[in-house]
């Protein structure tokens, strides 16, 4: 009896060693993946880094983005898909629609905030402007949706009845003398 359980536990021992060389064996790997990765310039690391995101773009759900995507644009595409989010168009004097991604429950200022973060990736992308007044941009235009104008910032877009795909328009203040 006594041998019996002697050979269960050489068996027991050399099963732990064999796992033990095999667990010992992957954080090896690992740690030589992290040497290497360690190695690389950070120009190499962009580069492949690009490559990995030009084809997750590739994707039928993520094609509409641009290949110099942000992990913000990403996320919003993602949360279209699920239904956590909604693509507010937003129509310019000059006949430009800006497809722009809010939460459902975004309120006016998320609204403006996401139209700034758009136009800011845009004008780093194609160049152009350097500097746009916000402050100014929203002292002079109004948001205007079904001919009422977004003027609360803290009141949500759905109370407006402002839903995916509707157009809301910049429209300028009119001064009073």
């Amino acid at each position: 009896m006594d041998e019996l359980k002697e050979g269960s536990l050489k068996n027991v021992d050399q099963g732990e060693l064999g796992e033990k060389s095999v667990v010992d064996e992957i954080k090896e790997e690992q740690e030589e993946e992290e040497e290497d990765e360690e190695d690389l310039p950070h120009s190499e690391f962009l580069d492949i880094f690009e490559e990995g995101l030009a084809l997750m773009v590739q994707d039928p759900l993520l094609c509409d983005l641009p290949i110099q995507v942000t992990l913000e644009e990403v996320n919003s595409q993602v949360a279209l898909e699920y239904g956590q989010a909604m693509t507010v168009r937003v129509c310019k004097a000059d006949g430009e629609v800006m497809p722009i991604v809010v939460v459902q429950s975004a309120t006016v200022l998320d609204l403006k905030k996401a139209i700034r973060r758009y136009m800011e990736l845009k004008q780093q992308r194609e160049g152009g402007v350097k500097h746009i007044s916000w402050k100014y941009v929203w002292r002079t235009f109004h948001l205007v949706f079904n001919a009422e104008k977004l003027e609360d910032d803290k009141r949500k877009l759905k109370d407006y009845g402002i839903r995916n795909r509707d157009e809301v328009t910049f429209l300028k203040k009119l001064r009073m003398k």
